[in-house]
């Protein structure tokens, strides 16, 4: 089932940013690092209670904001120098995998 394996991801993915985050500066931690954590959390809360609401549509649309939000972020840690390329290029597909899996899932619901 799509749903499962796009939250399967975005699971994979907070437990691949959770450390990279602890290991950031303080100032940037508890400010860049906690909306990405957080937007992350976010992101999987909502994909879970797509998964069981009547309309998903409501649910899974605002998703598809949350995660381009996390992709901005995911490149400020680039810029700032927190992540290297090699690691950035990693969590950018895994975002763009949830990205596409999300995008079919929501063109799926609009039939």
């Amino acid at each position: 089932m799509k749903e499962l394996s796009v939250i399967q991801k975005t699971y994979d993915c907070i437990k691949w940013y959770v450390p990279i985050i602890e290991r950031l500066p303080k100032i940037h931690k508890f400010t860049l690092g906690d909306r990405i954590i957080n937007g992350l959390y976010s992101l999987l809360e909502g994909l879970i209670q797509a998964k069981y609401a009547k309309n998903k549509l409501t649910h899974l649309e605002p998703l598809n904001t949350q995660l381009d939000i996390l992709r901005y972020q995911t490149r400020m840690l680039l810029d700032f120098d927190f992540i290297c390329a090699q690691r950035y290029e990693y969590v950018i597909k895994l975002i763009d995998e949830i990205g596409i899996e999300l995008g079919g899932w929501i063109k799926q619901q609009k039939k």
